[in-house]
């Protein structure tokens, strides 16, 4: 039995064994909003969610791994929360503040930082046309192409496209993200708007959750988006 004293000094007496047993939820190193559970279904594997509930939603889970830090080799990505991030994405990256800011460096003349995507240009400002994940870039991991091969830095008011990326592997100046770190990209016109509702958000189809750089990096509004739709899900 336990003795506790209240600010009147009044004794109250709790029986240890009936206070709750709390469990600390773990996280994956360098990343505090991804949390860790044991897969109880594959012992020596692991689930890794973006939401901190337990048992955890293994529907809504990121994926498995049989090691941590997680690996391309280990992991094992959950094609059903491949699927809400793209609609998050989708649906809210033309308000995130990083991709406002680079739909503005994109019309500036001054080819300001590329941020962490970086765009390409229509070769007319009225043409409209799918935006190509593997021009200027290899498949195999070279960012070489970007910017300096489809138009150079800074729009000159034409628009375009701007690629949404993984921050994981933010790419150097003048070079666009590498296909496995590309979300998608969104349109822009002339003078920085998003065209149409949603950016005419185009899905890159090339995104992998874990690389040799690293698992999911969102950007802080991106990834509170996706959680209130994970918590609205479960």
């Amino acid at each position: 039995m336990a003795t506790l004293f209240t600010r009147s000094s009044r004794p109250v007496i709790h029986n240890l064994r009936q206070l709750p047993q709390l469990r600390l939820v773990s996280t994956l190193e360098g990343h505090p909003h991804i949390y860790t559970f044991p897969d109880k279904s594959r012992p020596g594997n692991h689930i890794l969610s973006l939401l901190s509930s337990e048992p955890p939603n293994t529907d809504l889970a990121i994926g498995t791994t049989s090691k941590l830090p997680p690996t391309p080799d280990s992991f094992e990505q959950n094609s059903k929360f491949l699927k809400i991030l793209d609609e998050v994405v989708s649906e809210h990256a033309v308000e995130d503040p990083e991709v406002q800011s680079q739909a503005q460096v994109m019309v500036s003349t001054a080819g300001a930082n590329l941020g962490s995507g970086g765009f390409f240009f229509a070769p007319q400002h009225n043409q409209k046309r799918r935006p190509g994940y593997g021009q200027g870039i290899s498949t195999g991991g070279d960012s070489a192409g970007g910017a300096s091969g489809q138009g150079g830095v800074g729009s000159g008011g034409r628009g375009g496209w701007i690629h949404v990326s993984d921050s994981r592997r933010p790419p150097e100046y003048g070079r666009i993200a590498w296909p496995e770190d590309i979300f998608g990209s969104v349109e822009v016109d002339g003078n920085g708007k998003f065209v149409g509702r949603n950016g005419n958000y185009q899905s890159s189809g090339t995104y992998r959750i874990v690389t040799r750089d690293g698992i999911l990096g969102l950007s802080p509004f991106l990834r509170e988006k996706l959680v209130e739709r994970l918590r609205k899900a479960g």
